[in-house]
């Protein structure tokens, strides 16, 4: 642990981050695997477009990527 107080905080803060994006990312990886699920109707698989659209926004998730899972679970709704 740091001495400063200053580097004491950026610890913490930097520990409740990354719980905070651990627990959205496995989410998010939550709601794919659900949509990609055989018996996925429409509601699931818009949920997780939305939830990828979100990680995407807090920067989870690169952008492209985000477009990259859209364009695969619409391709999957359409089918």
């Amino acid at each position: 642990m740091p001495n400063i107080k200053s580097a004491k905080k950026r610890v913490l803060i930097s520990k409740a981050r990354t719980d905070a994006n651990k627990s959205a990312k496995s989410a998010l990886r939550t709601a794919i695997k659900k949509a990609r699920a055989e018996d996925a109707d429409a509601a699931v698989i818009k949920a997780a477009s939305i939830s990828v659209d979100k990680a995407a926004g807090k920067g989870l998730i690169h952008k492209n990527k985000a477009a990259r899972l859209k364009s695969q679970l619409a391709k999957k709704a359409n089918a």
